[in-house]
């Protein structure tokens, strides 16, 4: 297992890519029962990917998970609900992000009818890389019936692993093998050109929260942002990587008070329906263009990694999507 470069003094933010595996995959289906897919359907895939997941994974059938004695080998809960550890040097956890984000679609809204085509993205993170195929299954198990509040369902045609490079097809039901691809991205020579002006441009809520209250627009500043996406790589690579990349989070800290803003942000009120606690839930966030100004090489690789990681509350169900936009392409 590969071991974090050692720390540079000069750049709090140490080189990513070679210690976070990850790959964003295209998911295309064929609607074979009408689906109503709600203003953002996320929250729904999710839901039923981690049902079907479970049906897949669980051995022991056992009603919870925490006395299960697979718990820690178990690829639902490695994947779904991953066990925070009893012990750690910084602080203590309640949960752990999962090594997984899924990409919803975002122009479909209302029924999709039989024989519609839709797609959705999926990045995997890290370990989670290895249950691809059981992963893929899942999905095709999670939208055969009953999917959302319609109960539709739709048929797998194709996985593409998606690059700079353009996408390329590395699965069919008819041929049953995932097929090799790489399993990485390259940002160096793009955080490398970065410059000292970047817009980042959210696509989906961003909810980053203080005291559990999201924050609107006019309370959110730069320092905020970039460290919530530092914590965030920082605990997927720890918890599903090689382990943490960022050796001094005082920093890195120090770095982002100097890190200049400008907004153009917007409140989204979104919500969705918690089966687990049986209630409706509130997740509006901001959406618009926030364009960052000053010395950003500390931040260069995390902001790249960003846009297949997300930031913020629920990125594991698409929230806090953004692409990065320099001066000659905003």
């Amino acid at each position: 297992m590969a071991k974090p470069a050692p720390f540079d003094e000069s750049n709090p933010s140490i080189m990513i890519a070679p210690l976070l595996p990850l790959a964003r995959y295209r998911l295309d289906w064929r609607v074979t029962e009408t689906i109503r897919f709600p203003d953002y359907s996320g929250s729904m895939l999710r839901g039923a990917f981690g049902h079907a997941l479970r049906q897949l994974a669980c051995m022991t059938r056992q009603k919870e998970c925490a006395d299960c004695p697979l718990i820690d080998t178990c690829p639902y809960t490695t994947l779904f609900a991953p066990t925070p550890p009893a012990n750690h040097a910084l602080q203590k956890f309640s949960a752990i992000p999962v090594p997984y984000i899924i990409e919803p679609p975002t122009t479909v809204v209302g029924p999709v009818e039989p024989g519609d085509i839709f797609s959705f993205n999926l990045v995997l993170v890290g370990h989670a890389l290895r249950e691809l195929p059981l992963i893929i299954l899942a999905w095709r198990r999670a939208l055969a019936h009953k999917l959302g509040a319609s109960h539709g369902g739709a048929e797998l045609t194709h996985v593409y692993h998606r690059s700079e490079s353009g996408d390329r097809l590395v699965y069919t039901p008819d041929g049953g093998r995932v097929l090799q691809h790489p399993q990485h991205i390259d940002i160096a020579a793009d955080a490398a050109a970065m410059g000292e002006t970047v817009t980042l441009q959210f696509s989906t809520p961003l909810r980053l929260q203080h005291n559990g209250h999201a924050l609107p627009p006019d309370k959110l500043d730069a320092r905020t942002l970039l460290m919530a996406l530092a914590r965030r790589v920082n605990l997927l690579a720890e918890f599903h990587g090689h382990g943490p990349m960022i050796g001094d989070f005082a920093a890195l800290t120090a770095a982002s008070r100097a890190i200049r803003d400008s907004k153009n942000l917007v409140w989204r009120d979104w919500t969705r329906y918690s089966s687990r606690q049986q209630q409706k839930m509130a997740l509006g966030g901001v959406i618009g263009d926030w364009t960052l100004h000053g010395d950003l090489s500390a931040f260069a690789d995390l902001l790249h990694l960003g846009q297949w990681l997300h930031v913020g509350k629920e990125a594991a169900f698409g929230l806090g999507g953004y692409r990065l936009l320099t001066p000659q392409h905003a």
